[in-house]
């Protein structure tokens, strides 16, 4: 487990970018700028939250089962969230109820907490923080590609219909052609894509470190 938290952010075998283990919650969460944020904000929430509760709480909760109990604790963190939300504002909410019940078992499914023996507390909470920053970061940068281009806009949270609307498409609407990045088929594409150059420069990186040595 120690090298699983010393692992890189970004090139590491158990990173968050390798591992792609919240492909679905990209997909979906990054349709809109507005989504994104939210999401992110929560991921936040619950990996940290998460963490520092098992790590406190970890000498008296059973070795069989653990999993489960974490599941229940990550749930019920990401409902609390999501109540509190929909108090403020609760038509962004309902556009948001599906993919973010995705975060718990995304945050479980990261490998976090599978062997946690040798490790200190704030190892493990400020390597969680920084996998749901890097999700965050990820689905914010989809959401910047696929809005603006598929949709014409580039929404906030607020206001009265639960976002904000920065920009506007016009009368004629957006090109045609790249409306299909708004789908979920274009969010897959774009995932694809993304994969493929994540991979390229992961493998220019390994061949640079070998020269450099």
């Amino acid at each position: 487990m120690k090298g699983r938290l010393e692992s890189n952010l970004i090139w590491g075998a158990h990173s968050p970018l390798s591992a792609l283990g919240g492909a679905a919650l990209i997909i979906m969460a990054s349709s809109r700028v507005s989504f994104a944020l939210i999401c992110g904000v929560i991921l936040l929430w619950v990996y940290g939250l998460t963490a520092l509760i098992f790590s406190c709480s970890k000498p008296i909760l059973p070795v069989r089962g653990r999993m489960i109990v974490l599941l229940f604790l990550s749930s019920f963190l990401c409902g609390l969230f999501m109540f509190l939300l929909d108090l403020l504002n609760p038509l962004l909410i309902m556009g948001m109820n599906f993919f973010l019940l995705l975060i718990p078992p995304c945050c479980l499914g990261s490998g976090l907490f599978n062997d946690t023996e040798s490790v200190y507390h704030g190892e493990l909470v400020s390597r969680a923080l920084l996998e749901a920053f890097v999700l965050s970061g990820v689905i914010l940068a989809f959401a910047l590609i696929r809005e603006p281009l598929g949709m014409g806009t580039l929404s906030f949270p607020g206001g009265a219909q639960g976002v904000i609307e920065v920009i506007s498409p016009g009368e004629e609407g957006g090109f045609i052609p790249i409306r299909i990045l708004s789908a979920s088929a274009g969010g897959l594409l774009l995932l694809g894509f993304g994969i493929f150059l994540f991979r390229h420069l992961r493998e220019r990186s390994g061949e640079a470190g070998e020269e450099s040595q």
